[in-house]
């Protein structure tokens, strides 16, 4: 490839050096662009800045915006809306140059502001968890982003994301939200459904409880993805409502948090198993009974 048929590198801000947005700048840097200036809050931002980002100055955000083709705004979710309508009302902003930003709720529409000014609206959510270190950078390797735009500007977002090493999805900006709950509920609750598991077996005397239940947990993943429904197994998919009703009874002695939650998600499984056909529906009556009788219990 020529100088000319290069793809045009772009001078990069990064307004938020927080996990993501120190490991997506260092990304755009590996792939040519050039990051020219960063804005940090904290002091661990800064750190994360310096590794990330080295020689890269820390700056306003008024510069960091004046200085950049592409502003990548990598801040909290309930903070992106007022920062947009500030930098905006503040004439911060410049015609023609990209606004991108990582999150997951919003599509480009929380842009519009900037967007009547006449800049360009990318959303790009990495679909990873960050470590805010260089250890990220390798997990960039063909991630997924969820990559929102006006359809003019799609190449340029999928560009992007290609360039950082990741895989583009293209959700729609209507779907936004409810592509973001997805994924929160399935990552964010996973870890929670775990660690409970762990302190379940720890009470339970088990020694390295995490030995346990990492081979079981890794298959019961994969044949979910797999499987889907039909990976259903254990005492809520066979109908055993006596086996879940002593498990119901313990888990209220040793932690009511885990038994609520227990009792929260064999109800989900049931309903499940029993759409999917692989719990009777006598079984499921019985069983749907069983957790009733504990909800009314303990209220």
């Amino acid at each position: 490839m020529t100088e000319q048929d290069a793809p045009p590198r772009l001078r990069v801000g990064v307004v938020g050096t927080g996990r993501a947005g120190a490991v997506l700048g260092a990304a755009l840097a590996r792939a040519g662009h050039h990051v020219v200036a960063a804005y940090a809050v904290s002091d661990l931002s800064r750190l994360r800045a310096e590794a990330l980002l080295p020689g890269v100055p820390l700056v306003p955000v008024e510069q960091v915006l004046a200085e950049s083709d592409l502003a990548l705004l990598t801040v909290p979710d309930d903070v992106l809306p007022g920062l947009v309508a500030g930098l905006v009302e503040a004439g911060k902003f410049h015609a023609g140059q990209f606004v991108a930003h990582a999150s997951g709720r919003y599509g480009y529409g929380v842009l519009d502001a900037a967007t009547r000014v006449g800049c360009l609206p990318l959303a790009l959510h990495p679909v990873m968890t960050f470590t805010g270190t260089s250890i990220d950078l390798a997990r960039l390797s063909g991630c997924p982003f969820g990559v929102t735009s006006p359809d003019q500007l799609r190449p340029v977002a999928e560009a992007l994301v290609v360039e950082m090493g990741g895989d583009p999805v293209w959700v729609s900006e209507g779907n936004r939200v409810l592509y973001h709950a997805a994924l929160a509920h399935g990552a964010n609750h996973l870890v929670t459904l775990v660690t409970q598991t762990l302190e379940l077996l720890a009470a339970a005397g088990v020694d390295q409880p995490s030995r346990l239940v990492a081979p079981l947990l890794s298959a019961a993943l994969d044949n979910a993805l797999r499987y889907g429904d039909a990976a259903l197994t254990g005492p809520v998919a066979r109908g055993d409502a006596g086996t879940v009703a002593a498990h119901v009874r313990e888990l209220g002695e040793v932690s009511p948090e885990a038994r609520v939650a227990y009792v929260a998600l064999a109800r989900v499984t049931a309903d499940r198993a029993l759409a999917a056909g692989t719990l009777r529906p006598d079984a499921a009556e019985a069983l749907l009974d069983v957790l009733a009788r504990t909800e009314e219990e303990h209220r």
